[in-house]
């Protein structure tokens, strides 16, 4: 998946409690809630945990907003903790995300716009809200600039979009360049923007726009004339940056057009569904209110835990490339199959069987096929990256074929699955080079506050033990000016990080204080410090323990990073990891007592502790120390 391009600054995660202060009503399709509260400064959380102040410094920030379910006052909330979240299991929910359209610290105001189109629980809420109502959000998790070496930006998205879109205009240089296009649903839609004499924007309305097979009374389709204007685009010279965002389908057509038509790279595309078209159930009495109570009985949940064909096929889909040329538009069993060379047969058995999971629909009950409204996610280039097969995720998550082996051994499982054991199929240039992207995908969120940490103050050389080593050293030499960095890497590792570290540190003199030494883990190497991050997990508990062992040996100050386990948190993809590493490495998820207890064994004691967000808890360890208060 494309590369983050925009600097980021991740922010702790933190629920708050605000009130309604105002309700106005920007344009007839337009209202805006202003929230405040003293929970947008520092405060105590019950649990208590010192929780700073809300942030947003980026134009396309987003909240997430929880509502109480329809008859209810209350709603479902999830537990934060250490800077995690953890989800009720027997509750559902009601979520949505925002744009942070206004924030200001000083009068403790925070602007949410929310556009009137159809029906839906943010909608209906914004529309009923009154002044002194409460209302429960989460601040920004990020926030993203816009890239420093973007010389002009386009900036296409519909009616959802505009408040992200207003924030830039407001905040951009005013030397800026660039091209914006806004579609709305009619004239009155319309906002007074800020102006820069660089930048074009452009109103494209779809009331006043009639086509064929329109959705809005006649109107253009949404996400048409968005098309159609940028298809028809000149663009500028030099380096762009692009962002979109609307209609999950619109958006991906878009970004499909920028770089198949227009040549933009992929990496150089922001692109955000914001929405996407469905159903709405509305609770009977109240067109309105939208009807989120769930009829399963266990009888059906247990039916859908016990399948395993609709993952399998629904992988076929993507490593075949059907929902790829569904979105293109090549809709019959045949024309399928002449396009990707299948089965004809064959193809028109899958498509049956696609359907009857809902991943594929008929809307006219003819010979066409369509991506149903689960389905579109298959045309998303980030899930594909997910599931296809030769990907490094499905590789690595061969493992759990293995899995009633490693229950009764209690060692890894692998090689009996994948042919060799994982370690030394990694040794395969092409295999780690597929294992090493799907580990790099989302390193940029810990890294960033893991180069925060007061652990690396003063330090002028540093080690780095990690699948992720290079977004790691990029946030530690771009945080810390005098500090060297030397990743520790094994041969196939060592090749990736050489042929990838100039785009993970385009920056030619940070890059300079980053080295790559071939050598294993265990292996001394002088240095002031040696940070593992997500290593330990591979290791049983002994190997794990002379892992941390040696690299006291080689700098007294070891810094871990580790996800650990929390049985009460009933996190399923938590226990999802730890079964992988089982059948994987033969190791596990450790629990916090079950890593102090590697810790121990080591020789080794925490001198320091420090959350660092999402959950994780950063240790520095060193011999015989005791821990600071």
């Amino acid at each position: 998946m494309p590369r983050q391009i925009r600097p980021t600054t991740v922010h702790p995660l933190a629920l708050r409690e605000l009130e309604v202060l105002r309700v106005v009503d920007v344009t007839p399709g337009m209202r805006r809630v202003t929230l405040t509260g003293a929970q947008l400064g520092a405060f105590t959380a019950p649990d208590g945990a010192r929780i700073a102040p809300f942030r947003s410094t980026g134009f396309d920030d987003d909240v997430r907003v929880f509502y109480p379910h329809p008859g209810e006052t209350e709603p479902v909330l999830p537990v934060f903790k250490d800077g995690g979240v953890a989800f009720p299991r027997d509750q559902k929910v009601l979520q949505r995300v925002y744009t942070v359209r206004r924030y200001d610290e000083a009068a403790q105001e925070l602007d949410l716009d929310f556009v009137r189109h159809g029906v839906g629980i943010a909608t209906t809420w914004a529309y009923r809200a009154t002044p002194g109502e409460r209302i429960h959000l989460t601040n920004p998790p990020a926030s993203l600039g816009i890239p420093a070496d973007a010389e002009w930006l386009l900036v296409a998205g519909d009616d959802t979009a505009l408040p992200a879109i207003a924030r830039l205009l407001e905040e951009l240089p005013a030397d800026a360049r660039g091209i914006v296009l806004i579609e709305v649903a009619e004239a009155a839609h319309r906002q007074a923007l800020a102006e820069r004499p660089g930048v074009d924007v452009r109103w494209l309305v779809r009331d006043g726009a009639q086509r064929g097979g329109a959705d809005d009374g006649g109107a253009a389709p949404h996400g048409a004339l968005l098309l159609e204007a940028v298809r028809g685009l000149e663009l500028p010279a030099g380096t762009p940056f692009a962002w979109l965002a609307g209609e999950q389908s619109a958006v991906r057509d878009l970004r499909r057009l920028l770089v198949e038509q227009h040549g933009i790279d992929k990496t150089r595309i922001e692109f955000t569904g914001y929405w996407k078209h469905g159903e709405v159930v509305t609770v009977e009495g109240d067109a309105a209110l939208v009807d989120t109570s769930k009829t399963e009985d266990a009888w059906h949940r247990f039916h859908e835990q016990i399948e395993v064909l609709p993952g399998i096929a629904i992988r076929s889909a993507v490593d075949l490339g059907l929902a790829e040329q569904l979105s293109r538009g090549v809709t019959t069993a045949p024309a399928l199959a002449e396009a990707l060379g299948l089965d004809a047969g064959a193809a028109a058995k899958l498509l049956r069987y696609l359907e009857a999971i809902s991943i594929v629909v008929r809307p006219g009950g003819g010979a066409d096929y369509a991506l149903s409204e689960t389905g579109v996610y298959l045309a998303e280039e980030w899930v594909q990256h997910y599931l296809r097969g030769d990907g490094g995720w499905a590789q690595l998550q061969r493992g759990f074929l293995g899995l009633s082996e490693s229950v009764r051994t209690g060692r890894a499982s692998y090689a009996s699955v994948g042919g060799a054991p994982f370690e030394e199929l990694r040794l395969d240039p092409g295999f780690e080079a597929r294992h090493l992207e799907a580990m790099n995908e989302w390193a940029s969120w810990l890294a960033a506050p893991v180069a925060e940490s007061a652990a690396f103050e003063g330090l002028h050389e540093l080690a780095i033990h990690s699948d992720a080593a290079g977004a790691h050293a990029a946030a530690l030499v771009a945080r810390h000016p005098a500090l060297r960095v030397r990743i520790v890497a094994l041969p196939a590792q060592a090749a990736w990080l050489r042929a990838d570290l100039p785009a993970t540190i385009p920056d030619a003199a940070q890059r300079e204080r980053v080295e790559i030494v071939e050598q294993s883990i265990t292996e001394p190497i002088e240095t002031e410090a040696v940070l593992i991050v997500q290593r330990l997990d591979r290791h049983p508990d002994a190997d794990a323990a002379y892992v941390l062992r040696r690299a006291a040996a080689s700098a007294g100050r070891v810094v871990l990073v580790e996800d650990a386990y929390d049985p009460e948190a009933e996190d399923e993809h938590a226990a999802e990891h730890d079964l992988l590493a089982l059948t994987v490495h033969g190791s596990g998820n450790r629990t916090a007592a079950e890593l102090e207890s590697v810790i121990a064994a080591s020789g080794l004691s925490v001198a320091s502790a420090e959350p660092v967000g999402w959950g994780m808890t950063l240790p520095v360890l060193a011999p015989g120390a005791e821990r600071s208060k």
